[in-house]
């Protein structure tokens, strides 16, 4: 299917702006706000970004402009951990993650053997993200190369920027959801081909965790990264105690669960790992210098009782941070609620966190993460015009909140405690609307 095509010619969009240019927690003046702004994109991509006063005489006559006075427009949110095989079973219980798995994750992803199925769910699931002001996310699939083309196939449709991958998985879980080691990378590399660098698409390749691989499948994985270094690596790591006693079990020899993947070569720039919660400080040396992210799973971490992730100790080792959902252990779409949750567990652990850092992880921070900086994640001329529009005045309780702020730190922390996918009034891609909340 071919993309909707973006509009040619400028157009332009009033209301307040703010991205990001650095890390706030790193560098004083990191972030660029235009309390009466103007945005002007061309083409698919963002032309300009300042004071509404300065940059409408540059307009060219007859422009269209979108007037979103009142509202605020910020760079498109960037998810990157979820699964969209998990959107049925959101918010199942169970007394941790591996029971979890067992009960809920794997008789779901079963499911995933019809290409029908498959493409109704990523069907929602891409609506449920466009809905709550997502506009790139780094996405596991499951074992089945269908689910894979389902989830490419909507997103390509859209013309949305999208990392996905299909599930590697060859021990230590239900037989109908087992690929071999050589037939699960064959099927990754073809996959590969397929879709990598298609429109907008990216390809993730992606083991699960380390217990559902064999050392063959991780080595034959590890060695795909290498051969195809321009793709991503997406994997869980440290996530939960049980897990770590498993690992362990599994690679008595290794210095640590992170330093399993780092034999087989997947500590590398583009690897994501998921999680990160129980790292020791060499682990999070080894992901600062090789340039490997972490995706910090703030809802699914307290949901499944799985620890809280150390915030003063992943910035002293200056580690790549960024924000995620992990649908469904996750449970919420909104980054908007994750930033809410993020806020707490950085409280429990000694850290603040201020609004302006937990905005920036959402999207620069979140590109960063992703080497995609330049591409998406703030309002740089050339930069992909993925961005939302933020309505203070979505709820009663929100809009009288925010009349009352006297800051910019104020009206983003009560976005970020008080906000969900109702704050989200319109979400653009490319520089063409793919989600109008007038519209549902």
């Amino acid at each position: 299917m071919t993309p909707a095509p973006t509009s040619a010619g400028p157009t332009a969009y009033r209301a307040s702006l703010l991205h990001f240019t650095a890390d706030p927690a790193q560098t004083q003046h990191a972030h660029d706000w235009h309390e009466d702004g103007l945005l002007i994109t061309e083409n698919g991509h963002i032309k300009a970004a300042g004071d509404y006063a300065k940059l409408k005489h540059t307009l060219p006559p007859d422009t269209p402009l979108t007037d979103y006075s009142g509202k605020l427009i910020v760079p498109g949110f960037i998810d990157t951990h979820t699964h969209y095989p998990q959107t049925d079973m959101i918010t199942s219980p169970a007394p941790g993650l591996l029971p979890w798995l067992q009960t809920y994750t794997f008789p779901t992803e079963r499911q995933f053997s019809d290409p029908l199925h498959d493409a109704d769910v990523a069907s929602f699931f891409i609506d449920q993200l466009l809905r709550n002001g997502t506009t790139t996310a780094m996405v596991y699939c499951t074992v089945h190369p269908a689910s894979v083309d389902a989830f490419f196939e909507a997103s390509h449709a859209r013309n949305l920027r999208m990392v996905a991958g299909k599930v590697l998985m060859d021990r230590n879980c239900p037989e109908f959801l087992q690929d071999t080691a050589e037939g699960g990378v064959r099927d990754s590399a073809t996959l590969i081909n397929k879709w990598h660098k298609h429109g907008r698409q990216l390809y993730a390749i992606t083991p699960r965790f380390a217990p559902t691989s064999s050392d063959a499948q991780m080595q034959l994985a590890g060695e795909l990264a290498q051969a195809y270094p321009d793709t991503y690596l997406q994997t869980h790591v440290a996530e939960n105690t049980d897990e770590l006693a498993w690992v362990k079990s599994l690679y008595p020899s290794a210095r640590s669960y992170l330093d399993v993947y780092e034999r087989f070569g997947m500590l590398r720039p583009r690897a994501m790992f998921g999680h990160c919660i129980w790292l020791d400080a060499v682990d999070r040396a080894r992901m600062a210098a090789t340039q490997s992210a972490t995706a910090i799973c703030a809802t699914s971490n307290l949901f499944l009782g799985s620890g809280l992730f150390d915030f003063a100790a992943a910035d002293a080792a200056q580690m790549s941070l960024s924000l995620a959902t992990d649908v469904g252990g996750g449970t919420s779409f909104s980054m908007l609620q994750t930033m809410n949750e993020t806020y707490k567990v950085a409280c429990l652990g000694g850290t603040h966190l201020s609004a302006l850092r937990l905005f920036y992880l959402a999207t620069l921070g979140g590109a960063r993460s992703m080497q995609l900086e330049g591409t998406i994640g703030n309002f740089q001329s050339g930069a992909e015009a993925d961005f939302i529009v933020l309505d203070p005045q979505a709820t009663p309780l929100l809009g009288r909140r925010s009349a009352r702020t006297d800051s910019l730190e104020e009206l983003l922390f009560a976005l970020a405690i008080l906000g969900d996918d109702r704050a989200i009034a319109a979400t653009y891609s490319a520089g063409r609307c793919v989600h109008n909340r007038e519209d549902q």
